[in-house]
């Protein structure tokens, strides 16, 4: 599996990752990517989905990890709607950590890459 990540500064996670894989790159891979993990502290970091689309597989998907809870800096319907004007939809939140969550987004079926 090829990850990239971007803006993400988890140092007990990327162990964890370097461990199940040794194709992990920080930044822009050198060509098409299965993950890519990013960290998004605020609005203008949603902007990048559009770019980062372009670094995954047709199947591939993008996770933003940003922090969680009624004060947290980005709402999980910011998420939503940055991915939707990206081009992308979300199909999955998950907790990431007691004080972070992560969603993927994925191209939907018809609108995949050939």
């Amino acid at each position: 599996m090829k990850v990239a990540l971007v803006n993400l500064r988890e140092p007990a996670f990327e162990k964890l990752l370097r461990e199940r894989s040794s194709s992990i790159v920080d930044g822009k891979p050198r060509g098409l990517c299965d993950i890519v993990l990013v960290g998004l502290d605020t609005r203008r970091d949603l902007e990048r989905l559009r770019h980062l689309k372009t670094w995954i597989e047709p199947n591939g998907a993008i996770w933003g990890i940003r922090v969680k809870g009624p004060g947290a800096a980005l709402k999980d319907t910011e998420l939503i709607d940055a991915g939707l004007a990206a081009g992308l939809v979300d199909n999955k939140i998950a907790s990431f950590s007691d004080t972070k969550g992560a969603m993927r987004w994925v191209f939907r079926l018809r609108d995949r890459p050939q």
